[in-house]
């Protein structure tokens, strides 16, 4: 398997920034890998704050589900924000990781 595929699986798969290292892309990688943690710790941040209101507001009864739904899209209006970025930062690293041309190993 040629270098610059396993990039783009490593970047496709399992973390964006895991191929930019791969090529030897150091800052780049890490950049990317730090940014991807941002996005998910915010995005498990929010889920989880969402989930205690809800399971709070559940001890007296029963939630129908368009309750459920209304109640995590008032509470976290930054959750699509948040999943537009992974995905955005993700595309970018299987992208970068196809096309570069500066990294270290060809």
């Amino acid at each position: 398997m040629g270098n610059k595929i396993k990039a783009v699986a490593l970047s496709a798969l399992v973390l964006p920034g895991l191929g930019q290292l791969y090529r030897g892309s150091r800052v780049k990688g890490g950049v990317m890998i730090l940014l991807d943690n941002v996005f998910i710790l915010g995005g498990l941040f929010i889920a989880m704050r969402s989930a205690g209101k809800l399971m709070l507001a559940a001890r007296g009864g029963g939630m129908d589900a368009e309750r459920v739904l209304a109640s995590i899209q008032t509470d976290s209006p930054y959750a699509k924000w948040l999943m537009v970025g992974f995905l955005l930062l993700w595309v970018y690293g299987v992208v970068d990781a196809i096309f570069d041309k500066e990294s270290q190993i060809n």
